[in-house]
């Protein structure tokens, strides 16, 4: 058994040093400097391929894996697969567990409760499309054509989660890269409000 680090942030620009620190006790460590956007990254990869029965991921926190929900479940799933579990410093509930039957009954529960929180925002935001749509239609500014983002895109979807989580336009573009006046015209088009904003009317 031998514990794995998985280490990262999202620009060449930021500093590893704090996560490195916090996996300073595992035998091995994988580091990316990428956005947890997207899976592609070369080191998450190594690390998965890596891994092997027994052995245990260690991440300082969960979105480290990855940023949008769907992603980290993949991953969890992934490492399962492997015969490995997961280890997130600072969740508490699993830390210093031993037992390894234990730890892949909390790893399972884990992965579920990302699974429906995943479907759960999915369905939520599929139906404040819908809604906006037909408003929109009802109204006569629904203008049908090529859009640069479907309706159903994880993208646009992950940023009208962060949205109504509380993110500002200018943060929800450097996460997700979305130019902040083409998601404002796509919030105002799907008319995806936070209380605020509604209040605001």
């Amino acid at each position: 058994m031998a514990k794995v680090g998985y280490a990262r942030v999202s620009t060449k620009d930021q500093n590893l040093d704090r996560q490195l620190e916090s996996l300073k006790d595992v035998s091995k460590i994988f580091a990316d400097k990428l956005s947890g956007q997207s899976t592609e990254r070369p080191q998450l990869k190594a690390m998965l391929e890596y891994i092997r029965e027994g052995d245990i991921v260690v991440v300082t926190e969960l979105d480290r894996l990855g940023r949008i929900n769907i992603d980290i479940t993949d991953i969890m799933n992934a490492i399962q697969e492997k015969g490995a579990t997961l280890e997130v410093l600072n969740l508490p509930s699993l830390k210093g567990i031993q037992d390894v039957n234990l730890r892949r009954l909390i790893n399972t529960l884990m992965i579920e409760i990302y699974k429906y929180q995943a479907e759960s925002d999915r369905q939520r935001i599929k139906e404040l499309q819908a809604q906006g749509i037909a408003i929109a239609k009802k109204k006569g500014k629904f203008k049908g054509g090529k859009l640069k983002y479907k309706e159903n895109d994880p993208k646009l979807l992950y940023a009208f989660k962060l949205y109504l989580e509380g993110e500002t336009e200018k943060d929800i573009e450097r996460i997700t890269g979305i130019n902040r006046r083409t998601f404002r015209r796509y919030r105002e088009k799907y008319e995806i409000y936070t209380d605020e904003d509604k209040n605001k009317k």
